[in-house]
């Protein structure tokens, strides 16, 4: 129930959570910029060498930084980023297999920061002020309110998952063969997805009955503060002066 923790951490009371959301949200996408831009290849000068895994470094103190001013556990955090690195393991394997290693390496490190620093967004930031925030940046509709949607029946999937895995654990047979047992939790995965469509679809009906027509009331609206601009200005400088320092 990874989700329901980084929902706890997004109500906080930090100087970061009380930042307007827009000002994060540019702030990510300044980060994400600086990190994906930054040089993978390592010249044959030793200066080159030396600079390239330090900007690493000073993207990863930037983390490290708002996560301790925003009291998000720090190890948590990585955690919960890691999950990444499977969907780039086969890119950065099949580069290291092909002789370059500082590139494999380096695809590792920027799917590792960019994951840590969206779920920091997250675990900062409310969803409705999120979703507010996306809205006033006129982000199309539709793209938000399928984000509403797949946040909202995240609990419904764990819910099933966990009813599930109680059942299988109270039937579970510690002598069965692997295929066996392979071939149950193959079972139970269509049945998860199953029964998670039949409530999730209950929910959408329950949902139209009371009146909805498509799009979420939004439940705040908004200000930018002299603290918000004064946090743009300096998340933003800061990782473009370490990547113009690679």
């Amino acid at each position: 129930m990874h989700h329901l923790d980084v929902e706890g951490w997004s109500q906080g009371a930090s100087p970061l959570h009380r930042r307007d959301a827009r000002s994060k949200l540019a702030a990510l996408a300044a980060f994400l910029i600086a990190v994906s831009t930054t040089p993978i290849h390592i010249s044959p000068t030793h200066g080159d060498a030396a600079r390239i895994p330090a900007a690493y470094l000073g993207y990863a103190a930037l983390l490290i930084f708002a996560a301790a001013a925003s009291h998000v556990p720090l190890a948590g955090l990585a955690r919960r980023a890691a999950l990444v690195l499977p969907f780039s393991a086969t890119l950065a394997l099949l580069t290291w297999w092909s002789g370059d290693g500082a590139r494999a390496l380096a695809i590792a490190e920027k799917s590792f920061l960019s994951g840590c620093a969206a779920l920091l967004l997250i675990a900062t930031t409310p969803l409705a002020q999120l979703l507010a925030a996306l809205e006033r940046l006129h982000i199309p509709r539709m793209l938000i309110l399928v984000t509403q949607f797949v946040y909202r029946y995240l609990f419904v999937i764990s819910e099933q998952a966990q009813h599930m895995r109680l059942a299988a654990l109270s039937r579970a047979s510690s002598g069965a063969p692997a295929a066996r047992r392979f071939q149950a939790a193959a079972g139970a995965l269509s049945v998860l997805f199953a029964r998670s469509w039949e409530r999730a679809d209950g929910i959408y009906r329950a949902m139209l009955a009371r009146g909805f027509s498509g799009r979420f009331a939004a439940s705040v609206r908004p200000h930018f503060h002299m603290a918000d601009y004064g946090f743009l200005a300096v998340s933003v400088a800061a990782p473009i002066a370490i990547r113009l320092a690679a």
